[in-house]
């Protein structure tokens, strides 16, 4: 398939990975007109039961992406656990592969992608990348920090793994040289809040701005999403302008997922997702078009779908496993949530779903979300 063509039949889209977000992707894909095919490390993947058509192989292994890349028109991913190499491999024999590896190594790549970021002039905290603790400005650089260092690894890391919050510049050089790779050595910012920006950008460069949502974190996990977002209307109009800036950067094509630190001066850039991302679930019933449906269409090269909310408020709330087996059908009791069940076998601090509660106020949405999440049986608790 060229970078415009457009077929009147399905479109097959192959994604990288089978774990909820490609399983949601399947959910969404008959309604836009997309036959979708899963690249899953096993059969029992989550996405497995959603989607129209599975290979079983390792992401790493390239006859593997091979494989799916013959029964598709486009790839596009589930995660960016990749080796942009074998990606970028893809590209030159003529896979069309979107968001392509020059976008996806801003999220895969954390050293690139701060780097980059600063060169463009966008807000990061102050960093700096290095390979090793005997690196000659490091100590400078950790005198200027004080106490407020922050240690990530460059590559791997995600729901909090790969991140240390060492006390002492004596542990910040234990950490690094422990680690013997590429990491990222930041500042730990005073953090007024924490928000997120999704943009859906099309091959044809057009972009759809979702609203504005705070997320709430706990060990380093997303616990809770709501819309509208707790900042001020500059802050809002801050994120849509450097979700605009950075989607352009990029070139990304489907979601942009940007999480932003909410500082006292403004927003400063945190992590970006070239996939769907958990701050966006709430959008399945939140918006008029989901953000798997935009994605989908992004990616096989349609027009984008309008992102209006669908309610003055919403709540969504991860269900994260707890020390004992959860309850689907308890959740599903709860009036007045949508309960979305990944298909996952439970395990503690294993993600195995999402509820969402919309409504016409903020508080009611929070405690009926919550209300869901609980009676499903998350670990994590309400803040």
């Amino acid at each position: 398939m060229s970078n415009t063509s457009q077929t009147s039949g399905a479109v097959h889209v192959g994604v990288i990975g089978g774990g909820q977000l490609a399983r949601m992707m399947g959910e969404a894909g008959h309604g836009v007109n997309v036959h979708l095919t899963v690249l899953a490390s096993s059969p029992d993947d989550a996405a497995i039961e959603h989607c129209d058509d599975a290979v079983i192989g390792d992401p790493q292994d390239f006859e593997a992406l091979e494989t799916l890349a013959s029964r598709v028109d486009v790839v596009t991913f589930d995660h960016e656990l990749v080796g942009l190499d074998q990606i970028a491999e893809l590209e030159r024999r003529g896979v069309v592969v979107r968001p392509g590896s020059h976008a996806l190594r801003f999220a895969v790549d954390k050293a690139y992608q701060r780097s980059a970021l600063a060169g463009a002039g966008l807000p990061v905290p102050r960093f700096m990348v290095v390979s090793s603790s005997s690196d000659p400005r490091l100590g400078a650089f950790l005198d200027e920090l004080g106490d407020a260092v922050v240690v990530k690894t460059a590559r791997g890391g995600y729901d909090g793994r790969g991140v240390w919050f060492p006390g002492s510049h004596e542990e910040a050089l234990e950490i690094i040289g422990r680690l013997d790779a590429e990491v990222v050595v930041e500042e730990r910012l005073e953090l007024l809040g924490e928000v997120a920006q999704l943009v859906a950008r099309a091959v044809d460069g057009s972009v759809m701005l979702y609203p504005l949502v705070t997320t709430v974190q706990s060990d380093g996990m997303c616990t809770e999403v709501r819309f509208p977002a707790e900042v001020a209307t500059v802050l809002a109009a801050q994120a849509e302008e450097l979700g605009e800036q950075l989607a352009s950067l990029l070139d990304a094509v489907g979601i942009l997922a940007i999480e932003f630190f909410v500082t006292h001066a403004g927003l400063v850039v945190n992590e970006v997702a070239l996939r769907p991302h958990n701050s966006g679930h709430w959008t399945i019933e939140g918006t008029t078009t989901s953000q798997f449906e935009n994605h989908l269409r992004a990616v096989s090269g349609q027009a984008l779908g309008v992102v209006t909310a669908t309610a003055p408020c919403a709540v969504m709330v991860n269900v994260v496993g707890d020390d004992e087996p959860s309850s689907l059908g308890a959740a599903l009791e709860v009036l007045g949530v949508h309960v979305h069940d990944y298909g996952k076998s439970w395990r503690p601090g294993r993600k195995l779903g999402h509820v969402t509660a919309l409504g016409d106020d903020a508080r009611a949405a929070h405690v009926q979300a919550w209300r869901g999440a609980r009676a499903y049986g998350t670990r994590t608790r309400e803040t």
